[in-house]
């Protein structure tokens, strides 16, 4: 099976609810999907969200890296061999780690369509059922509320709370929110870069005095502050995550010896895809610190991806944040996983399983 054109289409998925956080507000997934095409009429399937303001990259520059540096070093290769694939892809260029993450989910697609296996298989195996969280959006206090109290009704046992804004606002946030669910579901706080490392530890110190357990808080402080990380991991009793400070393997090496987070927060388009991100994984548990698996505003094609990952890695991926699909007004995938809820299933169909994507447009 060889590798003999790479394609191109832009997905569309209106959210049911305008997706908030303390960086952007956003009202529809609007991604990249990468088709990879083979001599035997295989297709692999691959998807990148513009996310500017975290990675960098925007459609433009994803189609531009994946057609100028990525593909012309695929065209021809062998999908069997998936090592050299992944070199090529991540030494194609510095950075653009959403354009190789699409390409690369694509091909390990190819790879698990090649043997005939789903990939979490061919990864390790383990268990094809997970389960996710659900994000909050950052609003006004009663609509936060009735958000979660909703998301609990429909099943969620755990809920993901933007943070961020205001730091008086945000503490008075939780506490309603816990006040509401607290015996049906556990809090996750992600304060997505809105605090100093002294505003992280008053309001997380503030939470914990007023009886509030949440069960972590992430990114509280700037990605690249290490050391402000660092002051709020040692001062708050409730487990820190660090997402956006990590992007690929180094950096997670970096953030375990400094001791500055207790959870690592993999994400395939901050990683540059699934290879790094299997390497992330390898090197938490090594060290015996958890990870999250999470993803940016994606639709079901690259959160597909992302679940046979998790359970591939389930000893050391131990919390789930692949809500992306769900936030949709539908699901345009045909096939890949089953999404019901807070409940993911993955079935027996090789590789991603994906069959077709309903209401691409197409890009020359």
């Amino acid at each position: 099976m060889k590798i003999t054109e790479i394609r191109f289409g832009k997905l569309r998925v209106p959210l049911k609810t305008p997706f908030k956080t303390a960086l952007r507000t956003v009202e529809e997934v609007e991604d990249i999907v990468v088709m990879v095409h083979t001599d035997t009429g295989h297709v692999g399937y691959g998807e990148a969200p513009a996310t500017a303001v975290i990675t960098g990259d925007t459609h433009g520059s994803i189609l531009d890296a994946i057609r100028h540096y990525i593909a012309p070093r695929l065209i021809g290769q062998e999908v069997a061999n998936l090592n050299r694939l992944t070199r090529l892809i991540q030494g194609a260029m510095e950075r653009n780690t959403s354009a190789k993450a699409a390409v690369e989910i694509a091909v390990y697609d190819l790879w698990g369509q090649l043997y005939g296996a789903p990939l979490y298989r061919l990864l390790g195996g383990g268990d094809p059922v997970i389960t996710t969280d659900i994000t909050i959006s950052v609003d006004y206090i009663d609509k936060m509320v009735a958000d979660s109290v909703a998301a609990v009704e429909r099943g969620f046992e755990s809920l993901k709370i933007k943070v961020g804004k205001d730091i008086g606002v945000d503490i008075e946030r939780v506490k309603a929110i816990y006040a509401a669910v607290a015996d049906r579901a556990l809090l996750r706080l992600d304060a997505n870069q809105g605090w100093t490392a002294k505003q992280a530890v008053y309001a997380l110190q503030t939470l914990e005095d007023a009886g509030v357990r949440l069960e972590l808080v992430e990114q509280p402080v700037k990605a690249r502050d290490l050391e402000g990380m660092r002051y709020v991991t040692e001062r708050v009793h409730t487990p820190v995550m660090a997402d956006e400070s990590v992007f690929g393997p180094q950096e997670v090496i970096d953030l375990i010896r400094l001791r500055a987070a207790d959870i690592i927060n993999i994400k395939l388009m901050k990683t540059g895809g699934l290879s790094n991100a299997i390497r992330i994984a390898d090197i938490a548990a090594l060290y015996g610190v958890e990870c999250m698996i999470g993803c940016m505003l994606e639709a079901a094609v690259s959160v597909t991806a992302a679940v046979h990952l998790a359970v591939a890695r389930a000893d050391v991926i131990t919390k789930v944040d692949l809500d992306g699909p769900s936030l949709g007004r539908f699901n345009p995938v045909d096939g890949g996983v089953i999404f019901n809820e807070s409940e993911i299933t993955i079935t027996d169909a090789p590789g991603l399983g994906i069959r077709e994507i309903r209401g691409l447009d197409m890009i020359d």
